[in-house]
């Protein structure tokens, strides 16, 4: 008798993490804007900085571990030992007709203890390396520049905190950088970026919801991937903490 050959398919490999090439040097050349909407200037960003490769699988290793580290073990049942009350005996062992028992905390009881619930014991935290950190910041915020949504301000100066001045200002900025939604996106629009702090700033800004404010030397990808924009203000002192941070150099 003649035996048939069988032949075994072979799975199809799997296809690599797709990575974002840097942009080019001369894509790096970047317009600083004022609070009225107009252009006061250029400035060429560092490519450690906004020339790195999209890595999405570091990113996302780092933002999941950073929300794990953020994460709060609120959860938490008693054991019936922890349980108030209970220390009478329900009733004699015998001579009832009914089940003994010796307390009414018991986990079968209403009112007792809880039986493999969930306690606050638990710790979710994650190790990153500092590298790791860094290099998904870089990634991050070199993909929002590929992406057209860095903007940069020359100052947000107010003379006291005034939440209209700081809408209008949004408003102009958004039409002057082509980037509408910056001041029509109801959430999570954009992460205003500060050299230095900023209380001035930051009051006016801050009670317009669909941005938050953070200094630059706070950056993390968390925030930017939460984000659509980032706003950055006084470009050349931010990219200069910024370096010092990530441990490059700006020119």
């Amino acid at each position: 008798m003649e035996t048939k050959k069988t032949t075994t398919k072979k799975a199809p490999a799997k296809a690599a993490p797709k990575k974002v090439a840097a942009p080019a040097a001369s894509a790096l050349e970047a317009k600083i804007f004022t609070m009225a909407g107009k252009e006061n200037g250029s400035l060429t960003l560092p490519a450690e900085i906004f020339g790195a490769t999209w890595n999405a699988d570091l990113v996302h290793q780092v933002v999941v571990g950073m929300q794990a580290n953020a994460r709060q073990s609120i959860a938490h049942t008693k054991f019936r030992g922890e349980v108030s009350g209970g220390g009478k005996k329900p009733w004699k062992q015998k001579g009832t007709g009914r089940a003994r028992h010796g307390s009414n905390r018991s986990p079968i009881w209403k009112g007792g203890g809880v039986t493999h619930g969930p306690r606050a014991e638990k710790d979710y935290s994650v190790k990153i390396n500092r590298k790791m950190r860094l290099a998904a910041l870089k990634s991050v915020l070199s993909r929002k520049w590929a992406d057209g949504e860095v903007i940069f301000v020359d100052s947000f100066a107010f003379a006291k905190p005034a939440t209209k001045e700081a809408k209008g200002a949004i408003v102009a900025i958004a039409k002057a950088s082509g980037q509408a939604s910056l001041a029509t996106k109801r959430k999570n629009a954009a992460v205003v970026a500060f050299a230095t702090k900023d209380t001035v700033a930051e009051k006016s800004l801050r009670n317009i919801g669909s941005l938050i404010t953070e200094e630059v030397r706070n950056l993390n990808p968390v925030d930017l991937m939460n984000k659509k924009y980032l706003v950055i203000a006084s470009p050349k002192e931010s990219l200069q903490v910024l370096a010092s941070r990530l441990g490059t150099t700006v020119s």
